[in-house]
């Protein structure tokens, strides 16, 4: 009868166990509502020059340079930052399994075996009259438990280490838009300072013949010394500008080896045949608001923390409540080995386990209180990181768009300046205008030259700021595949 009352009791205590299983405590999460504004199309969109449809996810592809395709296949799989960015990420999915293992019950096994005295053996001898005795202890346990998540301490756990994982991926994601807009800044800056090296160099060729002129004339008696003087001095000018262009060109080549995992002497020489910056040959694809939230991983990875956040307020929160454990244990200990396995030497049990911090639970709700707090912190950035997505699009839409105008004026006056030293330059050879004169639109002229090429430069980086902006550049379908498995 007292076995079976045993039986009961047990029965009674697992049934209600098992209704008390729909009480998980703590807050169930929500995706934060959109900040007002944030999914209006953007403002800052001008069509003559941009286009509404979605940028593609490998956006370089629109320059049609295949040579700018390679380096960035090449800087996907060598680059060192992302090999750190996917090892962070390989760690939080470990992390993610190991709380996954709370669900299923723990096993443990434990066997050994000792040589001295037992004080319980000891005891038994000396009541029959025995002397104390130096034995072999043999013990070898099974032990086995599972805990009952009444609270959601392990589902809430789970629940924060899955959101963890899924913003560690979103900083890989992070990672990869960087390398693919560095890796295309640094081709593009090699190729645009070799356009400003040729137009120096042009520019060179046209103020040395036309020093070469002036002399001629100086010794012909046509003019003075003095106009020598200065066309010469013209021409050091432009000269000193072609060495540091050099140098700028070598160490953009440098930046795009350590973007590619290469040291210096593994430069990719062959990028220094470009001499002009990739150019687009149509209009920028920008999408729309929307569209732009949920393509930037900064946003994915401040919501994902802003989940992990309020996971872990239920975490704190069960820990108000008992934890509540079935467990069993079997083995056997003997002072014979061949006995572990008899009814001399077995053990075992089966039973419920209780632990309960109670009743000073002033460390807990501390808890609780950093939790909260931690999470309204989550909430705030997770909406200053959309307000900076959208400022940074803005922006850098904003400053394309400016360059656009400013090359286009640039380009008038390069026409300008190009016919006037046209006329000047004919106008000196049949002698109708002062050196001064021609002095005067060379300089307008390689000015203008220079000018244009350096907008060509800056025009190119601030559209790859744009794709940056617009958060391109990493696998979208195949990374949410991954993290929502």
């Amino acid at each position: 009868m007292k076995r079976a009352a045993e039986l009961i009791a047990l029965q009674l205590l697992i049934g209600l166990i098992g209704l008390m299983a729909g009480c998980a405590v703590g807050p169930d999460y929500h995706a934060p509502p959109p900040v007002p504004g944030s999914q209006q199309p953007l403002v800052s969109l001008q069509p003559e020059i941009e286009t509404p449809a979605e940028p593609p996810i490998q956006w370089w592809q629109l320059y049609h340079d295949a040579q700018l395709d390679a380096l960035l296949v090449d800087a996907f799989s060598a680059n060192e930052d992302l090999k750190a960015a996917e090892a962070n990420l390989s760690a939080s999915r470990a992390v993610l399994q190991a709380a996954r293992q709370g669900r299923y019950p723990q096993t443990g096994a434990e066997a050994g075996a000792v040589r001295g005295r037992d004080a319980v053996t000891d005891e038994i001898l000396e009541i029959d009259g025995a002397a104390p005795q130096t034995i072999w202890l043999f013990d070898a346990v099974l032990d086995v438990s599972y805990e009952v998540d009444l609270f959601g301490h392990v589902r809430h756990t789970i629940q924060a280490s899955r959101a963890d994982a899924q913003s560690v991926a979103a900083a890989r994601d992070s990672v990869r838009i960087t390398l693919a807009a560095e890796t295309a800044r640094a081709y593009a800056q090699v190729c645009a300072l070799g356009e400003e090296l040729a137009v120096a160099r042009r520019s060179l060729n046209i103020v040395s013949n036309e020093s070469r002129i002036t002399s001629d004339r100086h010794e012909a008696g046509a003019n003075s010394e003095f106009d020598v003087v200065r066309a010469q001095g013209l021409v050091a000018q432009v000269r000193a500008g072609i060495p540091a262009l050099t140098g700028q060109r070598r160490a953009a080549l440098f930046s795009l080896t350590a973007l590619l995992g290469r040291p210096p002497s593994q430069a990719p020489l062959e990028v220094e045949s470009c001499d002009r910056p990739p150019q687009l040959s149509e209009l920028l694809p920008v999408g729309d608001g929307t569209a732009l939230l949920r393509r930037r991983p900064d946003v994915r990875q401040a919501e994902r923390r802003l989940a992990a956040a309020t996971a872990r307020i239920g975490v704190a929160t069960a820990d108000l409540y008992p934890r509540i454990a079935l467990r069993a244990f079997v083995g056997g200990a003997s002072s014979q080995i061949n006995e572990l396995g008899t009814n001399e030497g077995l053990t075992w049990g089966v039973g419920p386990s209780v632990s309960w911090n109670f009743p000073n639970q002033a460390a807990t709700r501390a808890r609780i209180r950093q939790a909260k707090a931690g999470a309204a912190a989550a909430l705030a950035n997770f909406d200053s990181v959309v307000l900076q997505a959208l400022k940074e699009t803005e922006q850098s839409l904003t400053i394309y768009g400016a360059e656009i105008e400013r090359r286009e004026s640039l380009a008038e006056a390069q026409t300008d300046a190009q016919r006037a030293f046209d006329m000047a330059h004919g106008q000196f050879l049949a002698g109708s205008v002062s050196d001064l004169d021609l002095l005067t639109t060379e300089q307008v002229l390689v000015s203008a030259n220079a000018a244009v090429a350096s907008s060509d430069a800056a025009l190119v980086q601030y559209q790859i700021a744009v794709f940056k902006a617009l958060g391109g550049g990493w696998q979208v379908a195949k990374v949410a595949r991954q993290e929502h498995r």
